[in-house]
């Protein structure tokens, strides 16, 4: 398992854009788009390693990562 594998991965269809976008919240939005899912998918997985690369080659300290019910349960509350 990566650090990468425990933070949020979102891929959506953005009716204004016309594809679909991948963002990962914790460490950013709208990180990837293209018109086939599985492939936004593949390279916000990326993305996201790339940026926990940054992070500590930075020293920066990474976001907490939220597990799928935190993430659930913060949107439910939200609404």
């Amino acid at each position: 398992m990566s650090k990468g594998d425990k933070y949020v991965k979102l891929v959506e269809w953005s009716d204004e854009d016309h594809c679909f976008i991948g963002s990962c919240p914790e460490l950013f939005y709208g990180g990837c788009h293209g018109q086939d899912p599985k492939a936004v998918f593949a390279e916000l997985c990326e993305i996201i390693e790339d940026t926990i690369e940054v992070y500590e080659r930075e020293g920066k300290a990474l976001p907490e990562p939220l597990s799928g019910r935190e993430f659930v349960n913060a949107l439910q509350g939200a609404a």
